[in-house]
């Protein structure tokens, strides 16, 4: 999730300076706590995974998290029924962070698994999140819109804040989110978070792009790919930063057929 002090830098592209990204200063100032809005959307996303799982007990799957960077609540509520997470990402301090979560984890993340152990899908974990996650995680340097040559590989998927933060550009935000799907096996459950008409952010003395998206635009740019969609408004105004409007969450599976 973006952070930092607002701002209205110059139009970005891809290229923005993600190595200079700081995922300590960005989990310091958005998940130091468990707030309403992550709640909210936990809650959502583990009763859609175990609601779907719960029809094909002991299915084991290949899940991705696209954009994993220092947030690993999305990898957390695909632990249940993976044998194999690839956190993806392109900066070096993010691939760096995951890695290091690996080895000796932030306790504060231990408040989102609780959170997440509301369900007995999650409470039921030999040995809770870490062992698994060291078990089964798998850090891979990506770029988002790379997966287009990897179609068809995964079975769950989770994708939080990446898309519309690639470039201030809405057709490289269209193609993200059709990359990320694709990448999805058809019939495959996904989740997705978007912030919308966010701004662009800085953090520290570096700004980063955001695309301008509304929950139509959001919406357009899934349903082609998506079926079974429902989209959420979650959490207030501004309640993370300032610069959006809400933040949407979509949940739904991959589309079954040519699309």
């Amino acid at each position: 999730m973006p952070l930092g002090s607002p701002g209205n830098p110059a139009q970005l592209n891809a290229e923005a300076r993600w190595d200079t990204f700081d995922p300590v200063a960005y989990v310091r100032n958005n998940y130091r706590t468990v707030l309403p809005v992550d709640a909210e959307i936990m809650a959502i996303v583990r009763a859609h995974f175990s609601d779907h799982f719960r029809t094909f007990p002991g299915l084991r799957v290949r899940g991705i998290d696209v954009g994993a960077g220092a947030n690993l609540y999305p990898t957390f509520m695909m632990l249940p029924w993976c044998d194999e997470i690839t956190l993806l990402d392109r900066a070096t301090p993010n691939l760096h962070y995951l890695e290091q979560q690996l080895d000796k984890h932030d306790r504060g993340w231990d408040a989102f698994w609780r959170e997440l152990c509301r369900d007995d899908a999650y409470a039921a974990l030999p040995g809770g999140p870490w062992e698994r996650l060291r078990e089964v995680a798998r850090v891979e340097r990506g770029d988002l819109c790379a997966l287009v040559a990897r179609q068809e590989q995964w079975q769950l998927g989770t994708m939080f804040f990446v898309a519309e933060a690639l470039s201030s550009a809405a057709e490289k935000f269209r193609e993200g989110v059709e990359c990320f799907l694709r990448s999805l096996k058809p019939g495959a459950p996904f989740a997705a978070a978007f912030m919308e008409h966010s701004e662009s952010y800085w953090v520290g003395e570096t700004p980063f792009p955001t695309c301008d998206v509304s929950e139509s635009d959001i919406r357009g740019s899934i349903e082609q790919f998506a079926e079974h969609l429902v989209i959420y408004r979650v959490g207030e105004p501004e309640e993370v930063r300032p610069g959006y409007t809400c933040m949407i969450l979509a949940c739904g599976f991959r589309r079954r057929g040519s699309s």
